[in-house]
C-alpha cells in the first residue's frame, strides 16, 4: 500500500512539473513582420501564427505581391526551428526563434525566404497586427 502511494505521489509530481514547464514556454502565436528585399524591391511581409490543439498554422501577407492572408500548407515546429511551406507560390521559409536574455519571450525570428531558387535572409519581429 505504501509503495503504491509513493508511486502515485511521484507520478503526480512529475505531471505537475511537466505542466509547469509547458506553461512557462513562451508563445510565438500572433503576427510577425519584417522587410523582404528581392532585387531592388524592398517590401514588408508578415506571417501570422495560430495554434489549435497543439497544431500550428500560419498565414502570409505581402502587400507588394498582392498576397493577403494566404494560408501555409504546412507549419512545422522543431524546438526553436520553424519550417513553413506554401508550394502554390514555390515558397519555403525556415527560421529560428530567438529568446530575450531572460529566456521569457521570443523577440525575433531569424529566417530565410526560399522562392524560385532564390534565398533571402529575413528577420521578423512581433507586432500587434500586421501593418498592411
Amino acid at each position: 500500500m505504501l509503495r503504491a502511494l509513493s508511486t502515485i505521489l511521484i507520478l503526480a509530481l512529475i505531471a505537475a512539473n511537466s505542466a509547469a514547464q509547458q506553461k512557462m514556454q513562451p508563445s510565438f502565436v500572433g503576427a510577425w513582420e519584417g522587410p523582404l528585399v528581392i532585387g531592388r524591391d524592398d517590401m514588408t511581409m508578415s506571417f501570422t501564427f495560430s495554434e489549435t490543439d497543439g497544431a500550428y498554422s500560419a498565414t502570409l501577407i505581402n502587400g507588394a505581391k498582392g498576397i493577403y492572408g494566404m494560408p501555409a500548407d504546412s507549419v512545422r515546429i522543431d524546438g526553436l526551428n520553424i519550417l513553413i511551406r506554401i508550394p502554390r507560390i514555390d515558397l519555403e521559409f525556415t527560421g529560428t526563434l530567438r529568446l530575450d536574455e531572460n529566456e521569457e519571450n521570443y523577440i525575433r525570428i531569424d529566417g530565410d525566404w526560399f522562392q524560385q531558387s532564390e534565398m533571402i535572409p529575413v528577420v521578423l519581429y512581433p507586432v500587434e497586427t500586421a501593418s498592411f
